[in-house]
């Protein structure tokens, strides 16, 4: 198991959860939770995107979505896409020091 080196990082809590979503036009994507970050009163969860043609994290691609429900069990049960560049520049910058020696970020 992973663990995250920030009060603010909730990491899985198991390697290998894959979410499934449904896109606005009915399009299912597969995505591999790699954990939350609590940034102020909200929660944002970072995903892998899962293709037939790149294993997982191959592409280098993450996806931030905000938690906009939970379910009776306190999990996230909804998402949608962060709008907000600037917000999603402060989650990103939050993930990328809580994971640093879990990813390589190279630019």
């Amino acid at each position: 198991m992973r663990e995250g080196s920030a009060p603010n990082f909730c990491p899985p809590v198991e390697e290998g959860i894959v979410i499934v979503l449904e896109d606005d036009n009915g399009e299912r994507l597969e995505f591999e939770f790699l954990g939350l970050i609590l940034h102020g009163q909200r929660r944002y969860g970072f995903f892998f995107p899962l293709t037939d043609d790149e294993p997982v994290g191959s592409s280098g691609e993450v996806v931030l979505l905000e938690v906009t429900e939970l379910d009776d069990e306190g999990q996230p049960s909804a998402f949608e896409l962060v709008d907000d560049e600037a917000v999603a520049a402060e989650v990103y910058a939050d993930f990328r020091d809580a994971t640093k020696d879990l990813y390589d970020f190279s630019d």
